[in-house]
């Protein structure tokens, strides 16, 4: 009986052991998981995106970007001037409260849809939307306007140059004011000032491929500055 007693005692003492030695393991990898950083993706700052059609359009040539970076929030609106933008500038970014704005405006103005506004007046709205950004504590990012020499709905006007006239202006504005520039015009300009043709549709809006070249820029340029 002691004998066959002692297996037992044996036996149990394995067996809790071994129980006890899950347990263990147990804690320590839920702590281990309690512990963990969270991914990049969700901490990542809530970022608005605020433009006209070329904005508004991305969600829709690629919405997996939108999906994979859900702190990027689009606020385009198609056909939108500057003055349109300034306007709901409050309600669409300010109130959302983002750590930074991503503005990308101006080809329509450029092209009139409103009637006729200089490239200094654009540029004027666009400093405007940057110093509410920083009066409240938003930090603003500007964005080149993409190359066009031709505007399909309004040919007659030449805007290849006026296009880089108001590039010029925002990327000084950036540079005197340590402010991010992000530059997709180098990239996206062909031969004569226009749009490369395998990156558009129309002249002045990006196709996939346009987007897919744009998402790579922004991106590289968020995770070098931010």
């Amino acid at each position: 009986m002691a004998k066959n007693e002692k297996k037992m005692r044996k036996k149990l003492f394995s067996q809790t052991t071994t129980i006890g030695g899950a347990i263990t393991i147990f804690i320590v990898l839920f702590s281990l998981i309690v512990m963990m950083p969270k991914s990049s993706t969700s901490n990542m700052k809530k970022i608005v995106l605020i433009g006209d059609s070329i904005t508004e359009s991305w969600k829709g040539y690629s919405p997996e970007f939108f999906a994979e970076n859900p702190y990027l929030i689009n606020k385009g609106v198609g056909g939108e001037t500057t003055p349109q933008i300034l306007d709901r500038f409050n309600s669409d970014v300010v109130s959302l409260e983002p750590e930074f704005v991503i503005i990308l405006a101006g080809i329509n103005d450029i092209a009139q849809n409103t009637g006729y506004i200089s490239v200094s007046e654009t540029f004027a709205n666009i400093v405007s939307m940057v110093e509410i950004a920083n009066s409240h504590n938003i930090s603003p990012i500007l964005c080149s306007v993409l190359p066009a020499s031709k505007i399909v709905w309004k040919p007659e006007i030449k805007s290849a140059d006026l296009v880089i006239e108001l590039n010029e202006k925002l990327k000084k504005h950036c540079i005197e004011n340590n402010m991010v520039y992000v530059d997709y015009f180098s990239s996206m300009v062909g031969e004569k000032k226009e749009l490369r043709s395998d990156l558009t549709y129309d002249g002045v809006h990006p196709d996939k491929k346009g987007y897919l070249i744009m998402e790579k820029i922004l991106l590289e340029t968020i995770q070098k500055k931010l």
